[in-house]
């Protein structure tokens, strides 16, 4: 069984609230791809699940509610590898890292700062010294 999900610090989805489907994945594989379910499909109770903090939770609901089914499942299907196990580790993972950026604290919101004075001034002094590097390189007027 692959190791827990592991959500952000010592937070971790437990396997109970977890929901794992399989079924034929599509592309090569020959024949083997006709007779083995390696798709991996997760499914979690976000709405439901008592394993994240209020506060995570409902930023969770808010933040991942465009990739919600009936506004409260998260969903996730893997199906790159041929075999059931790596699928199952790729659908883990990605659970986890939607999980942590969608439980993550807001950014910190942005303080309006002013130049300082001497920045001014030399960016004021640059401007005015390139004005003056093109004009010398223009030819004299009335010529």
């Amino acid at each position: 069984m692959p190791e827990p999900i592991r959500v952000r610090g010592s937070v971790v989805v437990p396997d109970a609230e977890l929901v794992w489907r399989f079924s034929r994945s599509s592309g090569p594989g020959g024949q083997h791809v006709n007779t083995s379910d390696t798709q991996v499909e997760l499914r979690y109770d976000l709405a439901a699940s008592s394993a994240l903090p209020e506060v995570w939770r409902q930023r969770a609901l808010e933040r991942l509610a465009g990739r919600l089914v009936d506004g409260r499942v998260l969903v996730v299907r893997a199906s790159e590898h041929r075999s059931q196990w790596r699928n199952r580790e790729v659908a883990a993972a990605r659970l986890a890292s939607l999980l942590a950026e969608a439980t993550a604290p807001p950014p910190k919101t942005r303080r309006a700062t002013k130049p300082s004075r001497g920045m001014v001034e030399r960016r004021l002094f640059s401007k005015r010294h390139r004005s003056e590097v093109k004009q010398g390189r223009r030819a004299p007027k009335g010529e």
